[in-house]
């Protein structure tokens, strides 16, 4: 009621012009006492602890939103940004279960996540959570999410010396698309590559047998990236090829499988032969025979 009343004295004086009467300005200096008197500064206020856990929530998403662009390319969201992560979770739950000291209706987890339909704190969490589990950073990362897993580590350590030999290889030679300068690199770092191409395996092979997540049959993409970026150094850019080990057992395979008509159709000859039989009518049944007509003559 005093805002509507100072709202409508202020326009009553506005309308009037620059020549005011006295009982105008009277009436403008109590509009501006109403509204000065009738808005309070800072609506709804918040409890000094709501206040502080949303400061540092705020913090927290600014971090990791920081964090999580800055190692957008190449991806190096698990192994860089975990710890971000954690911390925002904490907050998020210190949101969720703090309670105000006054009374039970100034509950921080009301005023804060739904006291207004946009719910902005809840919508950051949901999507740094949908990131997280579709970037599969828990299959890099311990159980407690406190570090990288010693898999994981391993894998990185072979994907920086297979770089460091590909730079190491190409020092000093003209970087153009002809396979004929990659010659070294291909030699040189065959060992290394292999290596780091069979751990990949092995995990992508281990994870699609015991994970656990929804994208169970992804490694975290700080792994995917990192090989899909060696891949294609090595057989786009550098030209080269991984030999293959299997080389007896592809061609006792492929034998076996050429030679499989010659022995089909050898095998159906020799049955079709054996089957022809040359019927012989004895001579004891040609002279019974014989013996019938004569007897039929003489009748």
């Amino acid at each position: 009621l005093l805002l509507a009343l100072a709202l409508a004295l202020l326009g009553l004086a506005a309308a009037a012009g620059p020549r005011q009467t006295p009982a105008l300005e009277l009436v403008q200096e109590l509009a501006e006492e109403l509204w000065s008197a009738g808005l309070p500064g800072d609506l709804p206020e918040l409890e000094p602890e709501c206040r502080s856990l949303l400061a540092a929530f705020a913090e927290g998403s600014a971090a990791l939103t920081g964090c999580l662009g800055r190692r957008a390319r190449p991806v190096r969201l698990c192994q860089g940004c975990h710890g971000h992560y954690r911390r925002l979770l904490a907050q998020y739950g210190s949101i969720a279960s703090a309670v105000g000291n006054s009374s039970e209706s100034h509950n921080c987890a009301k005023s804060i996540l739904t006291s207004d339909r946009l719910q902005i704190v809840v919508t950051l969490s949901e999507f740094f959570n949908e990131t997280w589990e579709a970037a599969n950073c828990a299959n890099c990362l311990k159980n407690s999410s406190e570090g990288l897993s010693n898999s994981t580590e391993e894998f990185l350590d072979l994907f920086n010396k297979s770089l460091t030999c590909f730079e190491h290889n190409l020092q000093g030679q003209a970087i153009d698309l002809s396979p004929n300068n990659y010659t070294e690199v291909c030699k040189n770092c065959n060992a290394t590559y292999t290596k780091l191409n069979d751990l990949y395996n092995h995990l992508q092979k281990m994870n699609r047998q015991g994970g656990e997540s929804a994208h169970s049959a992804h490694l975290c993409i700080d792994v995917e990236d990192a090989m899909n970026i060696t891949r294609k150094l090595w057989s786009r850019t550098f030209n080269c090829s991984l030999p293959c080990s299997d080389t007896v057992p592809v061609i006792a395979v492929s034998s076996f499988i050429l030679f499989l008509p010659i022995v089909f159709y050898l095998s159906s000859f020799l049955h079709s032969k054996q089957k022809k039989r040359i019927l012989i009518l004895p001579k004891r049944i040609q002279s019974n025979a014989n013996l019938v007509n004569i007897q039929e003559k003489y009748s």
